[in-house]
């Protein structure tokens, strides 16, 4: 019998400061020379930190710059413009910029660091990123992160929609789980049993973890460590449907109808609770986390609305044909639409 071999990140240091010590944790990984792109601004915020603590590592950066595409085509000609010399690639910042990193890593076949700057998904994690094709969002393979460093001062310090947006993303384990008992039930996959439980311990570790603010330190480092862990349950899975169900469907046919689409935990957050009443699954559990947290409080300020939801309901078996989550079954598309409209949580946060 042969066993499968998983990939998992080397390095994983999330906590208070750390990165001021970026710089020891890459060169302990065997890493000397990297390039580092920043995400828009963070040159100012943190360069100086990074760069000292590189410098003291005898970590040798060959360039850094800032970086505002994920455009496939700038990415193909800005992976194979790195030197040769080149051991890893760090990517700092958010989701846009994480993107980037990991797919020119993917491309040049290179250790990816990632270091985001807000908890805004757990795309810091994933082998996976979301890229422009034609104008358009896709989907595409990708680097799974060599190391990952998280600072939370950093990460409390971001505007909490991202921290919103990270919970509305962690919180949608719940239904996506769900979706894929679904379809091993209906005998279109076989579910993995350890990615299984990989991903139901971090979702059901952070939504029991008692907090006072969103901000709190026990609070952020639950996230944190279960957006990293959803991570780890696709790489043993071998794809997305542990941790991206019908509730992230509704998220990408979003992307590609609305031409300023909210932030991504944002929009699945929203899913999440309405396919968790589809489901008949743990929706008090949902409700209350977002209740309690001011999720729902905070969307109900975006003016997001019911129209694009139903539209993006009906759009949602056709952006992954292959999968079959309940989306994919007119009843239940009906049955969301039909909550969209009545439940009060729903009317009070959708206009």
């Amino acid at each position: 019998m042969s066993a499968k071999t998983i990939a998992i990140p080397s390095i994983l240091k999330i906590g208070a400061g750390t990165l001021d010590y970026l710089g020891a944790y890459i060169k302990s990984g065997d890493i000397d020379n990297v390039v580092i792109y920043f995400g828009n601004g963070l040159i100012d915020m943190f360069g100086e930190r990074v760069m000292k603590s590189l410098k003291e590592a005898g970590v040798n950066v060959f360039e850094y710059c800032e970086i505002d595409t994920v455009d496939m085509d700038d990415l193909i000609d800005l992976a194979f413009g790195i030197d040769p010399k080149v051991q890893g690639i760090v990517g700092i910042g958010g989701g846009k910029v994480i993107d980037a990193a990991k797919y020119a890593a993917y491309l040049r076949k290179m250790p990816f660091i990632s270091v985001p700057t807000s908890s805004s998904s757990d795309g810091f994690s994933s082998s996976s990123a979301s890229l422009l094709i034609d104008g358009r969002r896709n989907s595409v393979p990708a680097a799974l992160a060599y190391g990952i460093v998280v600072d939370t001062d950093v990460i409390k310090s971001a505007p909490e929609k991202f921290i919103y947006s990270g919970i509305g993303d962690m919180v949608a384990k719940i239904t996506s789980l769900y979706d894929w008992v679904y379809e091993d039930k209906m005998g279109y996959t076989t579910l993995n049993d350890f990615s299984m439980m990989i991903a139901k311990k971090a979702v059901n570790s952070f939504v029991r973890t008692p907090f006072e603010t969103i901000h709190d330190d026990l609070f952020l480092k639950e996230l944190l460590d279960s957006l990293a862990m959803s991570g780890i349950a696709n790489e043993i899975a071998g794809g997305s449907a542990p941790t991206s169900g019908s509730e992230h469907l509704i998220s990408h046919a979003l992307d590609k109808m609305l031409e300023n689409p909210q932030l991504h935990g944002i929009q699945v957050g929203i899913a999440t609770y309405l396919m968790s009443l589809v489901q008949d699954h743990r929706y008090v559990r949902v409700r209350t986390i977002f209740t309690d947290t001011g999720f729902f409080d905070y969307v109900a300020t975006l003016g997001m609305k019911r129209s694009d939801f139903e539209a993006a309901i009906d759009k949602a078996p056709s952006i992954k044909p292959y999968r079959h989550t309940y989306l994919h079954e007119e009843k239940y598309r009906e049955l969301a639409k039909k909550f969209l409209r009545e439940d009060e949580i729903l009317k009070k946060i959708l206009v």
